[in-house]
């Protein structure tokens, strides 16, 4: 597309000016006549049907009809004028009421003249009028066919920039640069995907001649949108892999031996699928950077043990960095554990490490002695260097910064670490490709032998009893409770119960048990202790807010309580859930809610009770959410999608991500004649200003 016409400033657009275009510019950041393009409507009314006055029977749908004016007046004061007119058909008769641009309306509109109005009715015992209709005169050839419905705000529309004005503006710069829209897509895939020209997907997109051509266009550029942005990942992805030699790690008798001899269990299929394809990136001869996704429970842990076995083997050391000090404490005591088999040195090193402690850490990982280091943020300070780092695992991933990731990725100035990156927070398949594009994804889908799925079940207040009576039933089998809440402190705003007021009516209703309690405004060392009671089984039941989505592990207690569950994101109530289910016994999960719930919030209760599978849920959030508010996605800068829809055109995006995978095999620069359309496109895209094919 011709760069002057692109880039021409809005305001010097017929019909826009500084005034209406700085609305534009701020309201919806339209700057250029390429931005204004790219506004693409919402949706689309069908101007192709007319109905009869007669037919107004509903006041949930927009009518179309063809009439007449008379009796046009205007009252009121100048500031609080309104004005009247009555319209008619051959079936009756309706008033219309405005009650803004009454100056404007006045010159416009004429008694006897035939118009074609278009609106919602208001209905009120059963007298129909309209207030504020769309009236265009009969030979009006706008008013025709599939009319486009833009996004617009307050301040556009008394800028008098509603939809309609909007559209005259995007007429005009339609016609404007149609001529000058050139294809990026080869001769070739447009051929093999009988796909429309980019000319014609843009006229079409605005302003269809039929559904059939909308279709098509909606078709042409969501696939590019989704195309454009795979393939800027796959050549910044052959990039990374041809720019970064990694560590060859052709060694493997520690985790030989470690599976013969101590692996306390078997692994499932999932999880030797995952350990080979980590194998096969340490044979490569080039640096891993490896995305594990796996539900709670799933044994990623073991996985990356086993990993970090073959990097040992292989003279180099490895470290564990996690969000929390209790899930950098649980690491430690769980691989402690495998490590002490072996005769492998394994030390923690957090926040609340002694400065005895650090300086013995400090030295043996300088000299080589320290084979593994378990961490929080501490890893990162650059006091802590490491001989030789070959191997850095991250947990929980969306809970790092990508400043963060890049500093431990430097912790190996000779060459960089391999990089295993581990979330627990299923991530739908579309989105993995889109956001983690650039790195290699495994999936860990199935749960250990021997687990029981979690029994999930909704409740109502009303049931409160019952549910109290099953909790103590449970815990006099042995097993121990969690009870959560979704805030600390009142709020006015919100009608929920509190944690203080939850902890009254549980101690009252149990007082014969001990409690805690947990919350994230509690000091680190108070936290730490009520939570270390609950693990030593000192407490029956522990109340708490979300704290402990991610850290405590406890297999004896098989009771989950969220209180307000409606008010919790479905991810959040899967990793909830996941608190419990990690010993034998079976374990249930008890959403508690009040008996009013909106569509959404069913639709969660729903999801929660019928299936365990975390890619399911990631799913129906990813519909429910949209992908921008899913768990760590906000930082990609690649979900600004202005067409595609992750949760509906997921077919989509599988075909285009192929296509670009294809194409950057055969061409890895897009250096070829035909490609010069594309890499030139991929130049003017925006630079997302985090590289993912340098940070894992």
């Amino acid at each position: 597309m011709s760069n002057s016409l692109f880039d021409r400033k809005i305001e010097f657009l017929k019909g826009v000016g500084p005034e209406k275009a700085a609305v534009l510019n701020k309201d919806l950041a339209i700057f250029t006549v390429g931005d204004l393009l790219q506004h693409y409507p919402f949706r689309y009314e069908d101007r192709t049907q007319f109905q009869a006055l007669s037919q107004v029977f509903s006041a949930e749908q927009n009518y179309q009809i063809k009439g007449k004016l008379r009796g046009i007046t205007v009252s009121g004061a100048v500031r609080k004028q309104r004005m009247t007119a009555f319209f008619y058909d051959h079936t009756g008769e309706v008033e219309l009421i405005w009650f803004s641009g009454v100056n404007w309306l006045q010159k416009t509109l004429k008694s006897g003249t035939e118009y074609i109005l278009y609106g919602k009715p208001n209905i009120f015992q059963g007298r129909v009028s309209f207030p504020h209709p769309e009236l265009n005169p009969n030979l009006d050839v706008t008013a025709s066919g599939l009319a486009p419905v833009y996004q617009t705000s307050e301040k556009m529309k008394k800028k008098f920039l509603d939809s309609k004005a909007l559209s005259k503006i995007m007429k005009t710069a339609v016609d404007l640069v149609k001529e000058k829209i050139s294809d990026p897509f080869p001769d070739y895939l447009l051929n093999s995907y009988k796909f429309v020209t980019k000319r014609e997907a843009i006229e079409q997109i605005h302003f269809p001649t039929s559904q059939k051509a909308l279709d098509r266009a909606e078709a042409r550029l969501k696939f590019e949108e989704l195309f454009f942005i795979q393939l800027k990942l796959f050549k910044e992805k052959g990039f990374n892999k041809k720019s970064f030699r990694g560590a060859r790690f052709p060694y493997a008798k520690l985790l030989t031996s470690f599976y013969n001899n101590h692996l306390p269990f078997d692994l499932t299929g999932a999880q030797k699928r995952v350990v080979k394809e980590i194998r096969e990136d340490f044979l490569s001869g080039r640096q891993m950077n490896r995305l594990l996704q796996g539900d709670v429970g799933s044994g990623k842990t073991i996985v990356a043990f086993l990993t970090m076995l073959l990097a040992i083997d292989n003279g180099c050391q490895c470290c564990l960095m996690a969000p929390t000090e209790i899930l950098a404490q649980q690491h430690y005591i769980g691989l402690k554990e495998f490590a002490d088999l072996l005769g492998i040195k394994i030390a923690l090193l957090t926040g609340s490490s002694k400065t005895a402690e650090r300086r013995v850490i400090h030295q043996t990982l300088l000299n080589g002695e320290l084979p593994i280091l378990i961490g929080t943020h501490a890893l990162l300070e650059d006091k802590v260097q490491f001989k030789n780092l070959g191997l850095a695992v991250i947990d929980e991933q969306h809970r790092f910064g990508v400043a963060q990731r890049a500093k431990l990725w430097g912790k190996n100035r000779m060459i960089p670490p391999h990089v295993l990156v581990m979330t627990a927070t299923p991530i739908p398949r579309t989105l993995a490709m889109t956001v983690y594009g650039d790195l290699d994804v495994s999936i860990i889908d199935e749960l250990p032998a021997g687990r029981k799925p979690i029994k999930t079940t909704h409740q109502t207040d009303a049931n409160r009893a019952k549910v109290f009576g099953f909790i103590r039933k449970e815990i006099e089998k042995g097993r121990q409770a969690y009870v959560v809440y979704p805030l600390i402190e009142e709020s006015s705003k919100l009608d929920l119960k509190h944690l203080e007021d939850g902890y009254e009516s549980i101690s009252r209703a149990f007082p014969d048990l001990h409690i805690s309690i947990v919350h994230g405004k509690m000091k680190p060392a108070d936290k730490d202790f009520e939570m270390q009671r609950f693990v030593k089984g000192e407490t029956q039941i522990m109340v708490a807010t979300t704290v402990i989505e991610v850290g405590v592990n406890v297999p004896n207690a098989s009771i989950m309580v969220i209180e307000n569950a409606e008010r919790f994101g479905l991810a959040q109530l899967h990793q909830l859930r996941g608190r419990v289910g990690r010993g034998a016994e079976q374990s249930y999960c008890i959403l508690m809610t009040g008996k009013k719930l909106s569509k959404d919030g069913r639709i969660r209760m729903e999801t929660m009770v019928r299936t365990t599978d975390g890619f399911e849920i990631a799913n129906v959030d990813l519909q429910l959410r949209g992908p921008g508010d899913m768990s760590g996605t906000q930082q990609s800068g690649v979900l600004d999608l202005l067409l595609a829809d992750l949760a509906k055109d997921q077919d989509i995006l599988t075909e285009a991500r192929n296509v670009a995978e294809t194409i950057i095999k055969g061409d890895t620069q897009l250096e070829k004649p035909e490609h010069r359309g594309l890499a030139h496109h991929l130049q003017k895209m925006r630079k997302n200003h985090i590289n993912w094919a340098y940070i894992s």
